[in-house]
Order: structure tokens, then C-alpha cells, then sequence
């Protein structure tokens, strides 16, 4: 059986053509471009859907990079992301993962939620995110060299580490880290309606909405209402849904499947709307 090398990166599935919208917030955008310049990682951190992952997408868009983003689960091997062989037609060929395939033609690889992911994962990338920048291959006898194109980056939310899920110094310590919230509620009213056409006042009481329920953090709810699930809402809207349908379907079922919370959440959307 004969060994062949399947690393291609197919432009088209990883380049960004068109400007994903993004507002932003602090320094994020001048620190992410001067740690690309000087090839150092970046470390995301901040609660579920405040804008990590399209902040990486504006990212890519405006350095003109492929970007790889690789959704950590709890099954994610180091495999999953070096490669391995698999035997096809008679013939046994090598097949890069998605990191691999990075770090081979010069791409920025997005590790989400990366401490969800499996412990052997975060050895195989510490070379890769010190001055070394290698990527071990070891099944294939490889020690694969990042272009001065690559990135690595990667995301966790802090509010849901624990003693079982949380970052190593010797991984952090490696990392720029960027820390990300909720956007103030202003610019989370400008967010919504520019990506969903709804009016300003409407908008407004989305915000205000997610404003109560993040109080509730800690006290029956994990998280409040992401700014994601807010142009949810938006959108159903904006598609004839009666507000408060749009916050019960929209945000209060995606937060929480007790009732009485439940309840209470769709309480404070009545309030408003």
C-alpha cells in the first residue's frame, strides 16, 4: 500500500470575502493585529455569544488569512486536529487535520471553547504557540515548521471553568489573552439594530430586556442573554413574531428549562413589551 499526503486547503471553504460586521469595544482589534505581527497566540476569553467568534471572523477578513475554526468537544483528540492515516481505495494515505493544515499554508486555526476539548490536546499545541511554532507529527515522522502566516487562537468562557475545565498556567502563560463581555448598552442596541433593520426603540427593550436577565445570573440562571440571542429575538421580530413570543422562544427557552424561572423571565419581557 502506498502512503500519499492529503493536506490541501481549499481556499474558497476559508476565506472570508465579504466584511463580517463588527462593532468594536476596546483595544481588541489593535492588539490582535500586533500579536499576529510579532506570531504570538491569542486567547479569547469571554461569556457564550458576546462576539468572540466574529470578532476571529472581522479578524481574518481584514488580514486577508484563511481562517480554520475547530468547535471543541468533549470526544476532540489530538488526532482530530494533527491528522492520521486512513486506508482508501487499496492505499493508505495521510490526511491533515484541520491544525495541521494550518500551520502547513499559513492560516489562522481557531480553537473554540478549547477547554472542553481533551487534555493530549493542549500538549500537541504548545510548541506550536512558544518561540518553536512546530508542530510534532509524530505518526508520520514530521516536525512541521509554522509559516510566519500562521496564527493560532483559541476561546474559552471563564465563567464555566472548573477545577475539570480550566487552562493550565503552563498553556496560559504562552497566550495573549483578550478579554471580551457584553458590549455596553448602547453599542448593544446599535449591534441589534444594524443586524437586524429593527427600530430603535424595539432594540432598546431587547437591551434592557438581557440587562434584567444577567442580573439573574447566579441566582437560577448560568448565564444571562448573550447579545447573540438578543438579534434572535430581533429577527423573529422582524418577522411578524409578537415580541414577547420572540423573548420566550428566542431567549427564555435557550437560558433555562425550569419553570419557575421560566415564569419569571417571561414576566420581565411582558414588563416590557
Amino acid at each position: 500500500m502506498s502512503e500519499q499526503h492529503a493536506n490541501v486547503l481549499k481556499p474558497e471553504e476559508h476565506f472570508i470575502k465579504n466584511e463580517p460586521y463588527y462593532e468594536a469595544v476596546g483595544e481588541e482589534v489593535s492588539v490582535f493585529l500586533a500579536a499576529y505581527k510579532q506570531q504570538i497566540p491569542i486567547l479569547l476569553k469571554g461569556p457564550t455569544g458576546c462576539g468572540k467568534t466574529r470578532f476571529m471572523e472581522h479578524m481574518a477578513w481584514r488580514l486577508k488569512k484563511p481562517l480554520i475554526t475547530v468547535s471543541c468537544h468533549d470526544d476532540l483528540t489530538a488526532s482530530d486536529l494533527v491528522g492520521r492515516f486512513l486506508v482508501s481505495g487499496g492505499e493508505t494515505r495521510w490526511v491533515d487535520g484541520p491544525l495541521a493544515r494550518a500551520v502547513r499554508h499559513g492560516a489562522i486555526c481557531y480553537l473554540d471553547e478549547v477547554v472542553e476539548a481533551r487534555k493530549d490536546t493542549t500538549v500537541v499545541i504548545h510548541p506550536l504557540a512558544d518561540d518553536r511554532r512546530v508542530l510534532p507529527m509524530e505518526k508520520v515522522g514530521e516536525l512541521l515548521e509554522a509559516t510566519p502566516e500562521f496564527c493560532l487562537a483559541m476561546s474559552y468562557n471563564p465563567g464555566y471553568q472548573s477545577v475539570l475545565k480550566d487552562l493550565k498556567q503552563s498553556t496560559r502563560q504562552r497566550f495573549v489573552a483578550l478579554e471580551f463581555d457584553y458590549p455596553s448598552a448602547e453599542l448593544e442596541k446599535t449591534i441589534i439594530e444594524k443586524e437586524t433593520g429593527i427600530d430603535s426603540s424595539t432594540a432598546g427593550k431587547l437591551v434592557k430586556f438581557a440587562q434584567m436577565t444577567r442580573n439573574l445570573k447566579g441566582s437560577g440562571l448560568e448565564e444571562g442573554a448573550s447579545t447573540r440571542l438578543l438579534v434572535h429575538a430581533a429577527k423573529l421580530i422582524q418577522a411578524d413574531i409578537s415580541p414577547v413570543t420572540a423573548c420566550h422562544t428566542g431567549i427564555a427557552q435557550a437560558l433555562t428549562d425550569d419553570n419557575e424561572m421560566l415564569s419569571a423571565i417571561n414576566e420581565l419581557s411582558s414588563s416590557l413589551f
